[in-house]
Parts: C-alpha cells; structure tokens; sequence
C-alpha cells in the first residue's frame, strides 16, 4: 500500500492537466485542456501504428505520449510560439519543466519514477523512434486543433507555423502523408479567410 501513496499524488497532479488550458480552441469555441491534447495524440498512435512498417515499441510510444506534458501540471503550459524566437523564454519553460520531472520522480518509489523521468528525458530528446513519433504527433494533433477552430482564434505567428512542421515529419513517409493532409486543410482554411498571401509560399 505505501507506493499507492506516491502514485495517488501523481494521479492527482495530473488532475490538473484537465483545467490547464492551450492555446487552442475546440470546434465548438472552447478552449483545449492538455489532457484533451494529449489523449487525442495517443489516439493518432494508435491509428497510425498499422501504417508504420518498421519495428515500433508501441508501449513505449504510448508512455511517452501519456507523460510527455505531465510536467505541464505544476509548470504549466507554455504555447510553441512564446519560445520560438526567443531563447531565454525557452530556457525558463525547460528549468520549470526540468524541476518538474525531479518532483515527479521524487513523488514516486525509485523505479517508477525513474521510469517516468527516463521516458520524458527520451521524448525532450527526440532520438529514439518512438520519441520522433511521438514528437511528430504532438506537433501535428496541435495543427489539426487549429484547423477545427474558428480562423478568430489563430494568431499571425499561428499561420507561419502551418509551414514549419515539416522537420518534424520528414524522416518517415507515413508521417509525412498526415503532415500534408493536415496542412493541406489548414491552407484551405488561411485560403477561404483571405490569408494565403500572408503566409508564403505553401512547401
């Protein structure tokens, strides 16, 4: 019974990831929770595996996602755009987050939670496979959210990056076909309200 007690805090940390809001807006004008990200992101997993021809630890890929923004629960999220162009920001995003994961860690019993910190350090570094796709997931779920939202709720910077997620995609196909058919919606979009001109050339 003593390691449901750290497991116990964990589930209730991560109660939190249901009320920290994203920069994103649901189709019905609501604004998307992490959790809600997240889980839709293990959903895009679970599609695509069938496709993926390669060997792929699905456990893994699925661990990764689940935790992969835990550590919004106490650092709460910051959007990709505040730390795009500016270094420092992203610094201060990875030393909360970073602090964050410690505290997990020591949350739990040794094992677990270093099973947890091992699998958020693979996905920050995004070497591994199953961290690539994951990482492309994550990127490519947040372009679709933006497509279902009303054009209102995008910022300028938001239509730039329509156009950057291809070197999170590119180094497998399958990957590849979903970016394309995410962005080929998103410019359909930028298209019907006037904004193509605004965006550059489309890849």
């Amino acid at each position: 019974m003593k390691q449901m007690k750290g497991i116990m805090q964990v589930l209730k940390l991560a109660e939190k990831l249901k009320f920290e809001m994203r920069h994103s807006w649901l189709s019905n004008g609501r604004r998307e929770s992490v959790a809600e990200h997240t889980w839709r992101v293990g959903l895009m997993a679970v599609l695509i595996e069938p496709y993926i021809e390669e060997k792929l630890d699905m456990a893994k890929l699925l661990k990764i996602i689940m935790i992969h923004d835990l550590v919004e629960a106490e650092a709460m999220d910051v959007p990709a755009f505040d730390t795009l162009y500016d270094a420092k920001r992203k610094e201060q995003k990875q030393l909360a987050e970073q602090t964050a994961m410690d505290n997990i860690r020591a949350t739990l019993e040794e094992e677990p939670g270093k099973e947890l910190q091992i699998l958020w350090l693979e996905f920050e570094a995004k070497e591994t496979f199953e961290a690539k796709v994951a990482n492309a997931l994550d990127k490519l779920e947040a372009q679709l959210q933006h497509n279902e939202a009303a054009m209102d709720t995008w910022l300028d910077i938001e239509k730039e990056m329509v156009y950057m997620l291809k070197p999170h995609t590119e180094f497998h196909p399958v990957l590849e076909d979903l970016r394309q058919v995410i962005v080929g919606e998103a410019e359909k979009k930028l298209k019907a309200n006037g904004y193509v001109q605004s965006v550059g050339q489309p890849e």
